[in-house]
């Protein structure tokens, strides 16, 4: 116990690595599920959802990014509410994000599903069990996070390259389609209405990704430098490639062929559907297989950054001391990784993932919002809260205007579940910090930096 106390995590990932990650727990549900959802709300103009959604991400990783740059331990978020605005907000977010990544990947591991059912049906399967499937690649998945993050980037790497590499295939055969139709989507443009917001709200998980970078803050090598930059870039290019294939798709495909079913609704393999529309058979095959390992990376990466919230949370006393030891052998938080997996198998055979991952989604967006009110509580917090990151926001404070504003309103648009998913996560954390946390975390010297923010004065902000 006393050895395993003294273990820290290796910072082992560098720049490259660090976008990868971010990349592959972005693109799985960004262009493998998503695509049809937006077009079932918003029609060809879909593209712009995934712009409008991206820029208000952007907004808020320019935040993240100068909160991660002071504050690069494991745990992301939760750190920084912690530090900011107290061990209860703290224990709230710690435990709605793990939720939320956690549900997530839960979503990720069903979700390929449908393009499983894809290359069953053409070879003639039948009764072939899903959930049986979603199992196996879950242990994997719990064995190669239990092995280390050296691991995890051998897998990680090539599946991001390949199912990148396979969408901008289909995407340059789109081009020569006889099909196409550059400007159908942009015919009835509206790219400022309530229908093109619900869209972007409703893809803004297909983002999330950039937060789950900050949770592995500890195991990055120069943070301070590469935590920003990481985040960025891959923000940057997670958002041109969701709307380039999201405009592409639209230019290409019949406006019914993203809808199934009757009452008709949104397809779940629109990839699938999209090889089928510029290739043949073969082409649609190796496009679904490619979509079962990306959803699978998506939930590996998952799992790897929703374990170090609860580790973090331990190492500060909110929870059990157990979940903040490390495997002597492998220097990795085994009881978290393998308590996440335990609660996705829960929710894979218990619940309907896709209204999970939607309520899940809610707080998501809620922490993109607090992520902004953060800097601001922290730069005007005054000379007792000294506040000098190595990276600052440009721009200050129109990013976390906008950060705000923007997600305020894309919560609103997104419905009573995303609500009551957020609710739900306070309920949680509230329930968790006055059952075990108040009881066993170390005493804060001191106030918070919120409330000397709140009874600072002007002259003392100056300079910040």
């Amino acid at each position: 116990m006393g050895v395993e106390k003294t273990v820290e995590l290796a910072r082992t990932i560098g720049l490259k690595t660090l976008v990868i990650l971010s990349l592959s727990s972005m693109l799985g549900s960004g262009i493998f599920l998503l695509p049809a959802f937006a077009h079932e709300v918003v029609g060809p103009g879909m593209w712009f959802a995934f712009i409008l959604a991206g820029s208000v991400v952007i907004s808020s990783a320019y935040s993240k990014a100068e909160l991660a740059s002071a504050m690069p331990q494991s745990g992301g978020f939760y750190v920084y509410a912690e530090r900011t605005y107290g061990y209860l907000v703290g224990t709230i977010s710690g435990l709605g994000l793990f939720a939320s990544f956690m549900l997530k990947s839960a979503f990720a591991l069903v979700g390929f599903a449908a393009y499983m059912k894809v290359i069953t049906d053409h070879y003639g399967i039948e009764n072939v069990n899903s959930n049986a499937i979603a199992m196996v690649l879950l242990a994997f998945i719990l064995l190669v996070n239990l092995t280390g993050v050296k691991a995890i980037k051998k897998v990680q790497i090539p599946i991001v390259t390949g199912a990148m590499a396979m969408v901008v295939v289909l995407c340059i055969m789109a081009l020569f389609s006889p099909d196409l139709d550059l400007g159908r989507p942009v015919e009835n443009f509206q790219p400022v209405s309530l229908s093109m917001g619900t869209a972007a709200a409703l893809v803004f998980v297909a983002f999330s990704g950039a937060i789950k970078v900050g949770a592995i803050g500890g195991e990055v090598i120069d943070p301070e430098t590469n935590l920003p930059r990481g985040m960025i870039q891959s923000l940057f290019i997670a958002t041109l490639l969701y709307a380039v294939v999201a405009y592409i798709m639209a230019a290409v495909m019949d406006p019914g062929a993203f809808m199934t079913g009757t009452p008709p609704h949104a397809v779940e393999n629109p990839i699938s559907v999209f090889a089928d529309s510029v290739a043949g058979t073969a082409v649609v095959l190796i496009a679904s297989l490619v979509a079962i390992i990306a959803m699978a990376s998506m939930a590996l990466a998952g799992v790897l950054s929703s374990s170090r919230f609860l580790y973090a949370m331990a190492k500060d006393g909110v929870l059990p001391a157990s979940l903040g030891e490390l495997n002597e052998r492998y220097q990795t938080p085994h009881w978290p990784i393998l308590l996440t997996g335990l609660l996705m198998a829960v929710s894979i055979y218990s619940f309907d993932v896709h209204v999970i991952a939607e309520l899940a989604s809610g707080f998501i967006l809620m922490v993109f919002i607090v992520l902004n009110l953060t800097v601001v509580v922290l730069r005007g917090a005054g000379p007792k809260h000294e506040w000098n990151p190595t990276y600052r926001s440009p721009l200050y404070p129109l990013p976390q205007i906008y950060g705000t504003v923007a997600g305020i309103f894309m919560l609103v648009l997104m419905g009573k579940k995303a609500l009551f998913g957020g609710g739900g996560a306070i309920l949680l954390g509230i329930v968790a910090w006055y059952a075990y946390g108040r009881k066993n975390v170390k005493p804060r010297e001191g106030t918070t930096p919120l409330n000397a923010f709140l009874s600072r004065d002007d002259s003392e902000a100056e300079g910040n």
